[in-house]
């Protein structure tokens, strides 16, 4: 059965979602390569653009955030409401309240992490950002990074439960999730 426009998420709510998706998938790739990396001119490269990156998935987190509130979703399919038991629906909400919380939490505790350590975030080279905290080292190394890492790591595994049940409806229960979400063709 063909997925109607109401079934469908808006094209701002789609390409917000992908946007983010890219970012924060390219964000957490670059942040485990640079981590292991001596210091170098590479490596200096990639701690920028890893901040810029950040600061720019607060702000898009930040207007996806405003367009959820003011739009709503479109009503997940009959087949994948009578396929899910109340633990999974309970699941389904948490795992996106969680993700919200991350969408601001990882980039906040990042940026907090750099002021801490001394390093200003000047967005794109150009937009110095204010402190976050004062310079700490200890704070940045003992507290900041530890939770910065910790909170891109349970971003990771709930991008991981998110495609999972996605596929799951998607291929075990005939639910056409992924027409959804996916750029309307045409």
């Amino acid at each position: 059965m063909p997925i109607r426009p109401l079934d469908r998420y808006s094209r701002t709510a789609i390409g917000l979602h992908w946007l983010l998706a890219v970012m924060i998938l390219g964000s957490f790739g670059v942040g485990l390569y640079m981590a292991g990396l001596p210091i170098s001119p590479l490596r200096v490269r990639l701690i920028n653009w890893h901040k810029w990156a950040g600061v720019t998935i607060l702000l898009l987190s930040a207007v996806r955030l405003g367009w959820r509130l003011t739009h709503a979703p479109p009503v997940l399919p009959q087949a994948v409401l009578r396929a899910m038991p109340r633990w999974q629906r309970q699941l389904h909400q948490g795992t996106l309240a969680l993700f919200y919380v991350l969408f601001f939490a990882v980039p906040l505790l990042g940026w907090a992490y750099s002021s801490a350590m001394g390093f200003p975030v000047v967005w794109m080279g150009m937009l110095a950002l204010p402190d976050f905290v004062a310079p700490d080292e200890t704070l940045a190394k003992a507290v900041l990074l530890p939770m910065h890492r910790a909170g891109a790591y349970l971003l990771a595994a709930l991008v991981v439960v998110h495609v999972a049940g996605v596929l799951k409806h998607q291929w075990m229960d005939g639910a056409d999730l992924l027409a959804r979400m996916w750029p309307a063709r045409g």
